[in-house]
């Protein structure tokens, strides 16, 4: 696996494990989202889960509407993007 690819996974990872601790200080969880979080950071934690199963699978910096190539420097500023620079124009989600 490449190097900027493992790097991704462990910021991905660190993301995901500081956004569960924070929703496990606030309040009781609700039903399957986790708890205390608003609905931006569940999005957030839905992301990165998506990004890390994409690592699994070989997808990752594929784009998921054309398939091309999403870019390094776009994978290593937001690595749960779905979408490449020119896709994610107008995309939303």
């Amino acid at each position: 696996m490449d190097v900027w690819v493992n790097e991704a996974r462990q910021a991905l990872l660190k993301r995901r494990a500081r956004l569960k601790a924070r929703g496990e200080q606030e309040q009781p969880p609700v039903e399957g989202l986790g708890a205390g979080l608003s609905e931006q950071e569940h999005q957030e934690l839905r992301a990165i889960d998506e990004a890390l199963a994409r690592m699994e699978d070989g997808a990752f910096g594929q784009c998921s509407r054309c398939g091309g190539a999403m870019g390094r420097y776009r994978m290593r500023a937001v690595p749960e993007s779905r979408y490449c620079m020119t896709c994610s124009t107008g995309v939303r989600g």
